[in-house]
């Protein structure tokens, strides 16, 4: 690891966006959202190359990391990224999947798709970023792996997860040469890694029809936040289901397709309050933007979810920084 960003000369306000616009040149293009609004937000992130790998080394206060239909459409990749969690718990997001990932435990995210990385604490993440046509033919089988927690207390993973680690950490120590085999390694292990995923019994089985629908419509509702039409009729209509049938879809999911949808709304309007440079835009206007019709329904919503109002959440992060974060 040899480059190195940290928030602790940053003014408190623009911590988090530092932060996101060095996650965003590391490893993708991203949204970042602290989860306890930018006043007290910590973070540093250490990057290096070996090979055709990346290693990232992420320490943090809890946020959301995710990477939306609109970004995999704006930005384009046709990478993979393992996730070695070494402090801390997270919960992850693709494919109609969600899993908990605790610390010592690895996951798998593919680029190529929206997805959601959820950071309960604070934590020190690992994420080695490699191209997708490097796993050779175990590529084809990587989607039947992402959004899950892989143990690494058996199995390949129990191989892969100290190499991995051990290389992320120590890579400058070896010559140009060594870090090229090591890297061819550290590939061999991951395509092998999917390989017994994908296949195990009971294990890691291939993405249901269920599955692969419910991802598409999580898609579909990130690329269309911003119109205020959108409900789940429409939803239901555009992939050619019933309403009914959608709503048995997400009852297994935790929440309802109108929930999620709000949701998502609240999130983006939180971030968007956080962003330097729109101080000046009205609360009515970013809630707009993101699909709210009525300012007062928008306003409640966003308590309910944030613990405290759009207007104390956005003075979390004056340009001064002097003032209290949100009451939550």
């Amino acid at each position: 690891m040899h480059d190195e960003v940290s928030t602790a000369s940053v003014p408190p306000a623009d911590r988090a966006g530092h932060w996101e616009s060095a996650v965003r040149r590391r490893l993708a293009p991203v949204d970042v959202t602290p989860r306890q609004g930018p006043a007290g937000f910590r973070g540093t992130l250490t990057t290096g190359d070996v090979g055709w790998l990346r290693l990232l080394s992420m320490r943090a206060a809890p946020l959301r990391l995710s990477r939306t239909a609109r970004l995999v459409s704006a930005a384009r990749d046709d990478r993979l990224v393992l996730l070695l969690q070494e402090e801390g718990t997270a919960a992850v997001r693709q494919d109609g999947r969600e899993a908990v990932v605790g610390a010592g435990q690895l996951a798998l995210l593919d680029l190529r798709r929206p997805f959601c990385l959820d950071q309960h604490t604070p934590f020190h993440l690992y994420a080695l970023r490699i191209p997708e046509h490097a796993l050779g033919p175990s590529a084809a089988r990587a989607r039947q792996v992402t959004g899950r927690a892989i143990p690494a207390t058996e199995g390949v993973a129990a191989l892969l997860q100290p190499f991995a680690a051990e290389l992320a950490s120590g890579a400058a120590a070896f010559a140009g040469h060594v870090r090229d085999r090591l890297a061819g390694s550290l590939t061999d292990l991951l395509a092998t890694l999917v390989d017994e995923q994908a296949r195990r019994p009971g294990g890691a089985a291939p993405v249901t029809p269920r599955a692969r629908t419910v991802g598409d419509i999580r898609a579909h509702i990130d690329a269309h936040l911003r119109d205020p039409k959108l409900s789940p009729a429409l939803v239901a209509k555009a992939h050619g289901i019933s309403l009914r049938y959608l709503h048995v879809l997400f009852e297994s999911e935790d929440t309802t397709v109108h929930r999620l949808i709000q949701r998502r709304r609240i999130e983006e309007c939180a971030r968007e309050l956080l962003r330097p440079g729109n101080e000046g835009r009205t609360l009515a206007a970013v809630a707009r933007g993101w699909g709210f019709r009525n300012a007062a329904h928008f306003s409640r919503a966003f308590k309910s979810v944030h613990g405290c109002s759009p207007s104390r959440w956005r003075a979390s992060a004056p340009p001064s920084g002097a003032r209290p974060g949100p009451t939550r």
